[in-house]
């Protein structure tokens, strides 16, 4: 078992200052926390480049960091927080699964990460830019897709599309000479979830939700062993390579009982038809247009969960030495930490293990 709750000391005055060992852009959200999470207890130096004091009060609260507050559009401001680190751990973006928002997604996933890598190159560190899978195209027949699969067989929404131009804007930046490595995390889960992000499954299951599992697949991972696996690309990986930090393959329906299984609530019934998640996506379109927020249900959603999401770790586990730990474990430490932190509660008769 892990501890939730590491109890780190205030940053010492010698400790401050423009030298770091790695700075963490995106510090607050779920990869972005556990990476600097991780570098902590490692003995390293971090600095937290946030958009929000109001999210790091949570997220970062008595640990050890120089937190810098900025917008990834502001230049002179993510230069100075860049310079002097060895590191850059680039984890901060957009995340939304849907049709809307393709501006905001340009700004902060495509220019952000112009910004950033740029940055980096003039500082001379090395970049680890925190990717995506959606930014790798599927095979049309369900095999597991690598880090060479070309693009295609994904809605092409904005996220997805800015995603894989944000990776094109870093290998722009490698061809002036940065040092940089892309990791390709897969659908990740456990503790330091603040927003919730995609934490957020596990929750509508456990809230009984989930009656009817999404007829496609994913790959499932511990947020922990991505940010293992980041450092790992820091240390090992080779420049301008793609690295795949994948997981457990299975089924929305399989992982969705383990999710009730593991919140002791009622198991799913079944997989949904696909014309009825078709349909319940395109009412979301519909519904959508009369609302100033585009609803979590929508097409490139319903799309997205039909799909066979699978994608091979191979190069990651043979250059990097990447391994991930037992699904359940992953999935119980994480309805655990939501439980201890408020976003979820507890059936009657069941506790919290102490941590």
């Amino acid at each position: 078992m892990v501890n939730l709750d590491p109890a780190f000391p205030s940053l010492p005055p010698s400790r401050r200052g423009n030298a770091v060992d790695a700075l963490v852009t995106g510090a607050t959200g779920l990869v972005g926390n556990n990476v600097v999470r991780m570098l902590l207890s490692r003995g390293e130096s971090v600095r937290a480049f946030i958009r929000s004091r109001q999210a790091s009060d949570r997220a970062l609260a008595a640990l050890p960091v120089e937190v810098v507050q900025g917008s990834l559009g502001d230049e002179s401001a993510v230069q100075a927080a860049v310079d002097g680190a060895r590191i850059v751990v680039h984890s901060a973006a957009m995340v939304h699964c849907g049709w809307r928002h393709r501006a905001e997604m340009m700004k902060a996933n495509v220019e952000g990460t112009r910004v950033v890598a740029a940055a980096a190159r003039r500082a001379g560190a090395r970049l680890v830019h925190v990717s995506s899978v959606d930014a790798i195209g599927l095979h049309a027949d369900g095999t597991p897709a690598d880090e060479e699969t070309l693009p295609g067989g994904m809605p092409e929404c904005p996220y997805v599309v800015t995603k894989r131009e944000a990776e094109r804007v870093v290998h722009d930046e490698i061809a002036r000479g940065l040092d940089a490595v892309i990791v390709n995390p897969v659908y990740m889960l456990g503790p330091w979830d603040w927003k919730p992000s995609s934490g957020r499954m596990l929750l509508e299951v456990a809230s009984g939700k989930g009656l009817f599992a999404p007829p496609g697949a994913n790959d499932f991972v511990d947020v922990r062993d991505v940010a293992g696996g980041i450092l790992a690309a820091a240390e090992r990986g080779r420049t301008g390579r793609r690295y795949i930090l994948g997981g457990h393959s299975m089924s929305y329906l399989d992982a969705w009982r383990l999710f009730a299984r593991v919140a002791g609530r009622m198991q799913p019934l079944g997989i949904a038809p696909p014309p009825l998640v078709r349909m319940a996506g395109l009412a979301g379109d519909l519904v959508s247009l009369c609302m100033k927020h585009e609803l979590p249900v929508n097409s490139a959603a319903t799309r997205m969960s039909m799909l066979p999401h699978n994608f091979s770790c191979r190069r990651a586990q043979a250059e990097l030495g990447y391994a991930f730990r037992p699904l359940e474990a992953t999935v119980s430490d994480a309805w655990e930490w939501f439980i201890e932190h408020g976003f979820a509660r507890a059936p009657r008769g069941r506790t919290v293990m102490a941590r």
